[in-house]
This record gives C-alpha cells, structure tokens and sequence, in this order.
C-alpha cells in the first residue's frame, strides 16, 4: 500500500525540494499551499507550476488572513530589509519573521493529514544557512511532533504522526544539487519577499541572496529573472 503525505509547498527552492524528496521516497503526494496576505502573492503560482511538475496527486491552496493580525514585513506595508551583510542576517530574528507562521501551516497540514489518512508531513525547514526563524529549528519540529500525537484522534489510537524535514541539516548549496538531482525546475521557484509588479525578484532580500548564494556555490546557474529596480 502506498503511504501518503503532505507536503508544505510555498514554492521556493526548500519546498519544492522537499516535494521532489518525498516523490522519490515513494509517497502519495498531497501538496498544501497558503494564500496568507503574503506580499508575495506569485510564491503560489509558482507551488502550483512546481506541483505539476513534480505530480502530485492533490494541491490544496488555503486562503488564511494573516496581514489581519500584521506583524511581519512580508504581510504589512513594512520595508523588507535589502542588501543586508550575512552577519547581520544571523543576529537576530528578523522583521520578516512572520508571527506562528510554521505552527499555522504545519496546524493546517496535521488536520488534512489525519482527514486523508496520512501519517508523514513534510516541510522544508532548515536551520544551518538561514536560522533566523524560531520556527525552523529542530526543536520546534519534535515539540509540534509530540503536540500532534497528543492532539488528534489518530495520534491517541496509535497512529502517530511524523514530521519530515530532510532538508534541516543542509546548505543551500546542498539543497539545490539534491533538487536538481531529483528533477526540480528551479526557474518555476519563486524565493523573493518583495517581487515587483511583474513578478520578478528584486535581487536584493534576505531571501534574493541567500539563493544568490546558494546557485553560486553548488556551481549551478541561477535561473532566477532578478529585477533592474535600483
């Protein structure tokens, strides 16, 4: 029988990456998107160009309204930070953080999971070259982990809950040679947190050049249309 499991898709590089892994390790796909009042709004086109591509047997895309609660730069009128030195990036957390986001989706992904019958979830999360998020940490995972199977009705009847993160302990470097390993079509990945009107990356974000980076040292051309904006 084959398992099933749902995976996180934002569609950048992480989580399609992490679709592409779960594809190859043999599970029934059910990719679970967001419409969240992101600024962002092409990352869900390009969850679901990246869903076709890699075959998923359903895409689900939520509508949740977090720019209502506010809170984050990638949901309110706040400047997304630009051309920022990694060392600043990894001092504090920063205003791109946007509140509980990880524990929402994940909230959402454990109740489609337990109402399919699946057991695994899978998100992209990964703590080593961008850990400024509290809610990419390994620690957070086990705890959201332990929560599920003491929260829901399959947990309790002895049909645990797993939360997969293959790509917590890799670069990103690492991540985009494995997903181009397995067949992802990075150039339908969006990664930007503050794309212009015509949907190009600005080049200049946290998110912009960590992927920068990230295509540089895996020695594999970026295929990212980055914007001429100054």
């Amino acid at each position: 029988m084959v398992k099933k499991a749902v995976v996180l898709l934002s569609g950048g590089i992480d989580s399609s990456t992490t679709l592409a892994i779960a594809r190859d390790q043999g599970f029934e796909l059910y990719a679970l998107s967001f419409r969240y009042g992101q600024r962002n709004f092409y990352e869900v086109q390009a969850a679901q160009k990246i869903a076709e591509q890699i075959g998923v047997n359903q895409h689900l895309v939520l509508d949740i309204n977090l720019s209502a609660i506010g809170g984050s730069a990638l949901t309110t009128d706040t400047p997304v930070p630009k051309n920022r030195p990694a060392e600043e990036r990894q001092k504090a957390i920063p205003v791109t953080y946007v509140p509980a986001r990880n524990t929402i989706f994940l909230s959402f992904g454990l109740a489609w999971a337990e109402s399919i019958g699946a057991s695994d979830i899978f998100i992209g999360v990964n703590s080593l070259d961008y850990s400024g998020y509290p809610d990419c940490r390994p620690e957070f995972i086990k705890a959201f982990e332990q929560m599920a199977n003491l929260a829901t009705k399959a947990g309790v009847e002895g049909r645990p809950f797993c939360i997969q993160t293959p790509l917590i302990n890799m670069t990103k470097a690492q991540i985009i040679l494995k997903g181009t390993e397995l067949g992802v079509d990075y150039s339908l990945t969006q990664s930007c947190y503050d794309p212009g009107p015509d949907g190009k990356a600005c080049g200049r974000c946290d998110s912009c050049l960590l992927r920068k980076k990230g295509f540089e040292e895996a020695g594999i051309p970026d295929p990212t249309i980055y914007s001429s904006r100054d």
